[in-house]
Formats: structure tokens, sequence, C-alpha cells
């Protein structure tokens, strides 16, 4: 690297730090709700977006061990053709035969033997903690990856044993009753059914068209392939109200979080006379979908996408950058890759997504009092704070895990499922440039990723009739936080 080229990437960590230093800013006049329409910066061109190098990166203390960033592998391989094809005709990628094991990880070696394995594109990883992952296998590798399990000595319980079938079954169509409901509501969200984004859209406009008093809907930003980033408030319109920012939606897959969220909207907005002090007294701010691009395309042609769907411009035709790794709070560290083939590509700086970018731009822009940043995702059943980044913990964890054990418990007596409580990086595994870390170290006080229902026997492929029962106690554990926000 010359030396011009290593002063670049010194100022650009210089100027990096310096930001992260910042606290909350209010830049608009008091009074101004909403920061002015266009006053969030939109999308980089593509020239900008490789103007400035990344130094390459490779954590050993991810979930398995990720690829090393100058090996070009199947798996490289197999994305990039499979991104080629999806982008040519919208190939719908099929996962017949394939099967989700759920593998213990407590015996010496086993994340080094799942690393080599994910390396040869035999697994890809789902979720997991300290104890156990989520695997996936394809059916061509079923044999190889039995055998070595057996020669290693390795044990696992079968989840899913055919991908393609859970799939089939998620998410069946409304029967007539439901479609004649939707018909006279005036708007087509169920509950009962996982949405496409413009229906979760109409939705929102529909909220605003019938309660004008209270609630408020505006585009604060653009995906990379265009769509609105659209945020709900519900405020009485107290200039002494706190605020609570909530978003979903984050990584494609997850289903359940934009159903989640949107459910909460539903409740407060139609019942928010009823609601108790501590809930009016809170402008709630919701984004339901951040990623709006990828989780279309989960919708119609790959199930299991997890990124945004922005080109990666470095030679290696892959798509997308995993959201909640390119924030820029610790970007680039502990549990994030450079190899944009990965899930867990982190980008190619902080903030590089005209998604991540259009929400901080946003929390930093708004007068909005925020005193809790909540991210909902899937799964895995936990109660997140920071930091994730490492295994370390915000001066006011103590604070933190009160409250969220307070928020468990209100989940376990509406609907009896159990969450853990704890730092990301202390109950799951270290990963940089999470949302929440970067909303914590703003200054907001009560910050925590949710991962929703469920522990893994359905994983991302959550059926249709756990939408209500989650929401229901989520929503009992929102409750919760909003007391403890009201004495702040």
């Amino acid at each position: 690297m010359g030396s011009w080229t290593r002063m670049a990437v010194l100022l650009v960590a210089v100027l990096a730090t310096a930001t992260l230093s910042t606290a909350l800013i209010n830049e608009l006049e008091p009074g101004k709700d909403w920061p002015t329409r266009g006053s969030v910066k939109q999308p980089y061109n593509q020239t900008e977006a490789l103007t400035v190098p990344t130094e390459a990166y490779t954590s050993t203390t991810e979930l398995v061990e990720e690829t090393p960033p100058n090996v070009k592998d199947e798996l490289e391989e197999e994305i990039t053709i499979l991104a080629r094809a999806a982008e040519a005709g919208n190939v719908k990628v099929d996962y017949s035969g394939a099967q989700l094991w759920k593998v213990s990880t407590e015996k010496n070696g086993v994340r080094v033997i799942l690393g080599r394995l994910k390396r040869r594109n035999l697994i890809s990883t789902w979720a997991g903690n300290q104890s156990y992952v989520d695997v996936l296998i394809k059916p061509n590798a079923m044999a190889n990856v039995t055998r070595v399990f057996a020669r290693e000595n390795i044990s696992y319980d079968i989840i899913i044993d055919d991908l393609q079938k859970r799939i089939n079954e998620e998410n069946p169509p409304l029967d007539v009753n439901e479609i004649e409901l939707q018909d006279r509501r005036g708007h087509r969200m169920t509950w009962k059914q996982y949405h496409r984004l413009e229906d979760i859209h109409g939705f929102l406009d529909y909220l605003a068209k019938t309660y004008p008093k209270i609630v408020s809907v505006n585009t604060i930003g653009k995906s990379y392939e265009g769509k609105d980033l659209k945020i709900l408030r519900i405020s009485d319109g107290n200039p002494n109200n706190k605020a609570v920012f909530i978003d979903g939606g984050i990584h494609a897959r997850e289903w359940i979080s934009p159903a989640t969220v949107t459910y909460f909207i539903n409740q407060i907005a139609e019942n928010f006379d009823e609601e108790s002090d501590d809930m009016k007294q809170i402008d709630w701010y919701f984004l339901p979908v951040v990623n709006p691009d990828g989780y279309e395309y989960t919708h119609l042609v790959d199930r299991l996408w997890r990124k945004n769907r922005k080109p990666s411009f470095t030679g290696r035709q892959c798509f997308g950058t995993d959201l909640n790794r390119n924030f820029g709070y610790r970007w680039g560290g502990k549990g994030a890759s450079n190899n944009p083939c990965s899930e867990i590509f982190r980008g190619s700086r902080s903030f590089s997504e005209p998604e991540s970018r259009a929400v901080s731009e946003f929390i930093k822009t708004s007068v909005a009092n925020f005193s809790a940043y909540l991210t909902y995702h899937s799964y895995g059943q936990y109660l997140l704070y920071p930091w994730g980044y490492d295994n370390a913990v915000p001066p006011d964890h103590k604070d933190l895990d009160v409250v969220g054990k307070s928020i468990a418990e209100a989940i376990e007596r509406a609907g009896g499922s159990k969450y853990s409580v704890g730092s990301s990086s202390g109950l799951l595994y270290p990963a940089s440039g999470g949302s929440d870390d970067w909303v914590k170290a703003q200054g907001v006080k009560y910050t925590f990723t949710i991962e929703l229902s469920d522990t893994g026997r359905y994983g991302f492929i959550l059926p249709t009739t756990k939408i209500e029962p989650v929401a229901r106690e989520s929503l009992a554990g929102l409750r919760v936080l909003a007391s403890y926000v009201s004495k702040l």
C-alpha cells in the first residue's frame, strides 16, 4: 500500500472516530417534529463508493470461522452464479431436500470443523449461541457432512428435514372471509399472513389518514433500489414527551420482525385512548422495514436472503451488505467480514449503505428526545443490550439488565416464551457494526436488540399461526419498557 493510500485510510479512521464520539445532535428548530424532507443524505453514487479503500480483516471470534479474504472458493463461486441468475431472470431459489441441523459445539474443535465445511460450501449457518449452532445442509452435501460428523463424533439433531416443504407451508393464502374483511377495513394487513412491502406501506398511509391527530408518516430516505424508507409516528403532540424508536426488517429473511412491529403500530394507534399514561406520554417512531429491497427479494427470489441488494462493485459480482454490520460504532471489528460474498459483509465503509445512513441521519437530526431504541430480529428468544462489538458492557449495563429482565418477565407472563437477557457479545458472540451499539453511543439510554421466537424448531420459517402470539407477548414487554422510559 502506498503512502498516499495509507494517509487516506488514516484520515478516514480519524474522521470516523470523531463522528463516533458525537452525542445525540438536535439540529432542527424547536417544535420541528420531523427532519425536513430531503435533509437526509441519499445514496453515494458508484464512483464515490469506490474511492475509499478497505483494509483486510479476518475475525477468529465469529459464530463459525469466516472465509479468508484472499480465498475465492466454491462459496463465492456459487453465490456469484446464483446472484447473476437471479438478477437476469428472478430464478426462484429452491431448497427441496435441504435440512436444518442443531449442532452441539460444546466439544473442542467443533467450530473449526464447521468453519471448514462452510468454506467448502457444504453448510451455511443460521443462528446459535455458545453451546450450539443451527446449520443448513444442502442435499448434495448430506453424505459428506454426515460422514464428517460421524468421524469426529459431533452431536446433532435434525430440526427441519425438508426446508422447501416448510417454506411452502409457511405463508398460506388468506381464506375468503379474511379477504372480505380486508376490503371492509380499508387496508390489507391481517397478522394472519406475512405481507409484501406494498401492503405494509399502504397500512401506514391508511392509519395516517384515519387518525390524523395522532398518526403521521414520513419517508426518511430511499433504499438502494429506490424504495421508500417509511417511518410512522404516533404522538399526542405533547412537547414534553419522551420518544422511542423501533425498527424491524434489517435482515430480510426475518419476516416475523416487520409483522411484530406493524402489530405494535396497529394496537397503539387503534386503541390510543385506552392506553396507559406511560404509553400515551411517549412519541413512538416505527420503521417496520429497514431493508425493503432485501425483504421483497425474499418474497420473490430467495426466501433466506439476509442482506440488502446493493452490488459490491469489487469485481466479484456478489450482492448485498449486512446492514447490521454497517453502522459506524466500532465498524469493521469482530464478527464482521470484508468479503462481499459473506452473509455478514460489513460494507465498503461505515454507513456505506443508504438504508443504514438514512436511519443514522434521522436519529441524529431529529429533535425527538429518544430515550429508548428497540430493533427486532429473529430468532432465538434473546433480549440483548450493548455492547456487541466485543465482550464488554456500557457503564449503565446493570440498568439495562434490570429493564431487560422486566421485559422478559412480562413476555413470559403474557405468552409463556422464555427470553434470555444479557449483552450481545456475552450471551451470543461479538458482532461489530450493529445498529444497537451505534444508537447507544449516541446517548440513548435503553437500547436493545430483541431476537424473537422461536428457538430453532422453525427458525426463520415461522408459520403464520405464530405471528399474533409472538406479537402479543412482545407488546406486553413493550408496555413494561414504556413504564421505565416514563421514569427517566
